[in-house]
């Protein structure tokens, strides 16, 4: 048997790298490898990167900055960078840190247990990433870049109930202000059958939910036996495995937003009725400098198209504030399209230069720092008024969850033994709070909402099932 290994593992960033820091624990774990909580208790330390923003590239390299007495006091100690950031800096962490033994990008992720091997028996310092994009054919860039999704280990899952599964990898896109494509590499699209396979192994194993991801999670396709696949394709094939409740797919292009797509929501009743589809400026200018590939007429009508075909659907997105030559009426137009939309939540970013970005080489950074932060401030305040008060119309109705755990707050007690304030999600993605015992974690049930918020609905469980439960979305039907 492997002589016991103490690893922590650090994750920042998207569903991806969180997916990817499972994988490579449950790989590390085969390897011996035990999973501790502080870099203090470990003799590997990795650190799996994200670059889309400044701030998330800062807390690395501070955290990085941390560990260099660490190291010196603790030679054999083994500090490795993964992911995005690695795949970018490359040498320049190095550089940064010195005592780093590790780079990985996020297409080598399966030489880990190989290469820290190595390193712990002599080897020196490493690095594997792939290539550049402009460094080779389509075909030869693409390769270098391996999707790493190996078999799952259900103790590394956050929840045993719930997955991510990726369908694809990489991006096409080329969004001006974006380092995904340089650091994801070409897109590439898992097969079908291999993504049913692993979902049937998951739902196997007690999971009820999983969520699909793609960096442009609708752009997926994949030619099977001669004939295409798309992602309403694949959600007809998921929603036959037994044992499997729910399935959500983040995040969508709005170009790519297909009804095929919308109609499978729509009519598969594990496909959730909630859809994250960036729009990211309302601006007409802006978006052609973003290079989004489409209009604010154009976002409008697929809006538009998603609440019609949908009963009950939530849509959220992400918004860039700041962005290069961005103005005061463009921001309004901005602010204007959240107020009208009324999307369920944003997720609202201060705009920052990435190096090797086209925004970074051809647009000035020309919005003073105060300014991004004023407009931060202000659509939060107006996205966050709206959350609120869509939030509130589900108060009296009866929405059916699924138990993800305890929330975090303190153990309560009831006649009948502890009772633990749980939390849950409706279909639509509204995050419920209600106490309930620790044997209905992973279950679906009914909950009466009896008052809300602008960020969580609260309510009790319904303990009479004497006749037929109808689930309500504000007053009307729906799948909530």
């Amino acid at each position: 048997m492997n002589e016991s290994k103490k690893l922590y593992i650090e994750t920042v960033g998207c569903q991806m790298n969180m997916l990817d820091s499972e994988l490579v624990v449950a790989s590390l774990r085969k390897e011996g490898y035990e999973l501790v909580g502080t870099p203090k208790e470990a003799d590997t330390i990795l650190f799996n990167t994200c670059s889309v923003r400044q701030h998330a590239e800062d807390k690395i390299y501070s955290a990085l900055g941390r560990l260099k007495n660490a190291k010196a006091n603790h030679p054999g100690k083994i500090i490795g960078v993964l992911g995005c950031m690695a795949q970018k800096d490359q040498e320049l962490i190095f550089k940064r840190a010195p005592y780093v033994d590790l780079i990985v990008g996020p297409g080598q992720l399966h030489q880990l247990p190989t290469l820290l091997a190595g390193i712990a028996q002599g080897s020196g310092r490493r690095m594997e990433v792939s290539l550049e994009r402009t460094a080779g054919s389509r075909h030869e860039v693409a390769t270098s870049f391996e999707s790493y999704d190996p078999l799952r280990d259900p103790a590394m899952r956050p929840s045993p109930y719930q997955a991510f599964v990726r369908i694809m990898i990489g991006c096409d896109k080329f969004c001006t202000y974006c380092i995904v494509p340089s650091v994801r590499g070409p897109e590439q699209s898992r097969s079908p059958a291999e993504i049913e396979a692993e979902v049937r192994h998951l739902a196997a194993e007690g999971c009820r939910e999983v969520t699909l991801l793609g960096q442009t999670v609708n752009s997926y396709k994949f030619v099977e036996n001669g004939k295409q696949v798309r992602l309403a394709d694949l959600l007809y094939r998921l929603e036959a495995i037994p044992g499997l409740a729910r399935v959500r797919f983040v995040t969508n292009f709005p170009k790519d937003m297909t009804q095929d797509l919308l109609n499978a929501v729509r009519d598969l009743p594990k496909a959730m009725p909630y859809l994250h589809v960036p729009a990211q400026s309302a601006s007409n200018a802006v978006l052609k400098r973003m290079k989004r590939l489409y209009t604010i007429e154009e976002y409008r009508e697929m809006h538009q198209r998603i609440k019609e075909t949908i009963p009950g659907v939530a849509v959220t997105s992400d918004f860039i504030v700041g962005f290069c030559g961005e103005t005061e009426p463009d921001f309004e137009a901005t602010c204007e399209l959240v107020r009208e939309l009324h999307f369920k939540n944003s997720f609202i970013f201060k705009y920052s230069p990435r190096l090797g970005t086209k925004a970074q080489d051809h647009f000035p950074d020309d919005i003073p720092e105060d300014v991004k932060k004023r407009r931060n401030n202000e659509l939060l305040a107006i996205q966050n008024s709206i959350s609120e008060n869509d939030n509130q119309p589900f108060v009296g109705t009866r929405q059916q969850i699924l138990v993800e755990g305890p929330s975090k707050t303190a153990l309560k007690h009831g006649e009948d033994g502890p009772l633990l304030q749980l939390t849950g999600r409706t279909p639509c993605d509204r995050i419920v709070v209600f106490d309930g015992h620790r044997r209905q974690i992973g279950e679906l049930l009914s909950v009466d909402i009896d008052d809300a918020n602008a960020f969580t609905l609260f309510g009790s469980v319904v303990t009479d099932h004497a006749g037929p439960e109808v689930f309500q979305l504000a007053g009307m039907g729906g799948r909530g």
